[in-house]
């Protein structure tokens, strides 16, 4: 007979701010935060130990609430290099106890330990024995929810290991009805605000609801997505923990948040412009290139969104900014309405490898492919802010700034 798998989501407790405390042990009995640029927009609370967490801080909110609530508060400004290096050393560390890692994101990964019981003992003593580790040669604490599939350990690690004291939880197959039934809906993974409401108007207050709803009636409602989430209501995950399920990209797209309104579409061209740049230099270096591309814009009132997301076809795929670009501005100008933009996207989708395509008459792709490959190579080489297009260095222009940065945050 099969034995039960045996697979762990393993947390990293307020990861950001764990490093920070980790490498700066003058700070490790005081209340930390690890928040952006307090003048820019991106002066928010991105992580806070749980000794700021005590006084109220929470992730999310900007420093102007955080810091009253504590004026002992210590800031950080983040170092995402850093954070990156010290999630794939944690990797690392698990890559010791089994092959079979897969990161789900920079603070959590998951692992299939099936294969190592028999060598490193039961499920909680190995997840103790992989949490010391981390410990000993990170100065990260990790917490270990253990289950039979993803979903569950998933659930397990956010609802229970969490708040235990060695922050190890086991839930079996057997107990996830008296168990993870009884929690209100929104503490099931994959639901968020918007689904737990949508849900609530339904009647659908815990997750045994949800579970014990007829499926044809989530089907009729969500199709495949419904079927979805009452697998996972039920405890149902069938997909493997896989190391290489982040390899092979179908999509590469960039979102940037704008330090103030924009009005004009003037100002708005040229983050755009940017963001363009960013997609196809990233198309370029990973050998692709894009049949559609896809823009997005949303104004400051996240509560009451305005904006859009529209895509259209390319008339050949291209890693080409002029090209792409010409595409972003005549989705923009078409669907945007005119009110002020705060956050801007730009995705190339319909991927397709760069080495072999069909060329076109007068196609000029060869030759902005051989320049931009040449300013690609200058910025490989002497840094992002090396060269910039002369828009960028105007008011509206975003590149220097995010030059320092990865992913909108300092390095």
């Amino acid at each position: 007979m099969k034995s039960e798998r045996v697979v762990m989501l393993a947390d990293c407790q307020s990861f950001y701010a764990s490093v920070e405390k980790a490498d700066h042990p003058q700070h490790k009995d005081r209340p930390l935060i690890v928040a952006g640029d307090p003048e820019r927009r991106s002066g928010i609370v991105l992580a806070a130990c749980p000794l700021a967490k005590r006084y109220g801080v929470t992730t999310a909110e900007t420093l102007g609430t955080a810091l009253p609530k504590c004026p002992d508060l210590v800031v950080m400004r983040p170092r995402m290099e850093r954070y990156i290096s010290v999630s794939m050393q944690i990797t690392n560390i698990m890559k010791q106890f089994t092959d079979l890692v897969e990161p789900y994101s920079i603070d959590e990964q998951h692992l299939d330990v099936t294969g190592s019981l028999s060598l490193f003992g039961e499920p909680e003593t190995l997840a103790l024995t992989i949490q010391q580790k981390i410990r000993r040669e990170t100065g990260i604490y990790s917490r270990f929810g253990i289950s039979y599939n993803k979903a569950v350990s998933k659930m397990a690690c956010d609802n229970f290991a969490k708040k235990n004291a060695n922050g190890l939880y086991t839930l079996p197959r057997e107990a996830v009805s008296k168990v993870l039934w009884p929690l209100p809906i929104r503490q099931m993974f994959m639901v968020g605000s918007r689904m737990e409401r949508h849900l609530l108007r339904m009647g659908i207050r815990t997750i045994g609801e949800l579970a014990n709803l007829p499926l044809a009636r989530l089907r009729q409602r969500w199709g495949v997505n419904g079927e979805v989430l009452w697998r996972l209501a039920n405890g149902i995950d069938d997909s493997p923990v896989d190391p290489n399920s982040h390899q092979g990209e179908k999509s590469i797209g960039h979102e940037m948040t704008l330090p103030r309104d924009y009005y004009s579409l003037e100002e708005t061209a040229v983050p755009l412009l940017e963001l363009t740049e960013l997609v196809c230099r990233r198309c370029r270096e990973k050998g692709y290139m894009g049949g559609v591309v896809s823009v997005g814009c949303r104004g400051a009132d996240f509560d009451h969104p305005t904006g859009f997301y529209r895509q259209m076809k390319l008339p050949d795929p291209t890693n080409v900014t002029k090209q792409v670009y010409d595409g972003v501005m005549r989705l923009f100008r078409r669907h945007w309405d005119g009110q002020s933009v705060r956050k801007v996207g730009v995705t190339l989708t319909g991927l397709v490898r760069d080495d072999e395509y069909q060329l076109t008459l007068f196609d000029e792709r060869p030759r902005y492919q051989a320049l931009e490959r040449a300013t690609d190579e200058i910025k490989r080489r002497y840094g992002e802010s090396a060269i910039f297009r002369a828009v960028s260095l105007t008011g509206a222009g975003q590149a220097r700034d995010r030059a320092g940065k990865i992913g909108g945050h300092y390095r």
